[in-house]
C-alpha cells in the first residue's frame, strides 16, 4: 500500500504542477507553485525550483495518503467510481486550498508571489481536482 501511496502522490502530484506550469507559461496567470513555495522558503525566485519541487512533491505524497485513506473509507472496486470520487475529494481540497492561497499570498516574501488573484485562484482549484482524478485512478488501477 505504500508503494500506490508514492507512485499516486508523484503521479498526480506531477500532474497538477505540468497543468500550473502550463497555465503559468500562458503569461496570464502567476500559477507557478514551485517557485511560490521555494520562494517562499529561499527568499528569491532564483534559487527556488529545487526546494520548491521537493516540497511539492514530498506534500502530494502525503496528501496521497489521505485521499487515498479517504478513497479507501469509501469501498468503491470500480476504477469510474474512484476516479470520480478522487475528483470530488479534489474539487473540495481544491476549493478550499484556493481560498486560503488568496488570504496567505498577501504574506508572501517575493513580490511577484504576493497577489493571487482569482484566476490563480481557479487555475489552483482545476489542478487539484486533476490531482485527485490522478490518485484516484492510480488507486484504482491497483486494486
Amino acid at each position: 500500500m505504500i508503494a500506490t501511496i508514492i507512485e499516486a502522490g508523484l503521479i498526480a502530484t506531477a500532474g497538477m504542477t505540468t497543468l500550473l506550469w502550463l497555465f503559468d507559461k500562458t503569461g496570464n496567470v502567476n500559477a507557478n507553485m514551485v517557485r511560490a513555495i521555494g520562494s517562499a522558503v529561499t527568499r528569491s525566485v532564483e534559487t527556488s525550483l529545487w526546494p520548491g519541487l521537493s516540497i511539492q512533491f514530498v506534500s502530494g505524497i502525503i496528501f496521497a495518503f489521505f485521499y487515498i485513506t479517504a478513497l479507501k473509507m469509501l469501498q468503491l472496486q470500480e476504477i469510474s467510481s474512484l476516479v470520480i470520487a478522487g475528483g470530488v475529494i479534489g474539487f473540495a481540497h481544491g476549493f478550499a486550498f484556493s481560498f486560503v492561497m488568496v488570504i496567505l499570498a498577501e504574506h508572501h516574501p517575493v513580490e511577484k508571489f504576493q497577489n493571487a488573484s482569482f484566476q490563480v485562484a481557479i487555475v489552483h482549484f482545476l489542478a487539484h481536482i486533476i490531482y485527485g482524478i490522478l490518485v484516484g485512478l492510480v488507486f484504482g488501477i491497483s486494486l
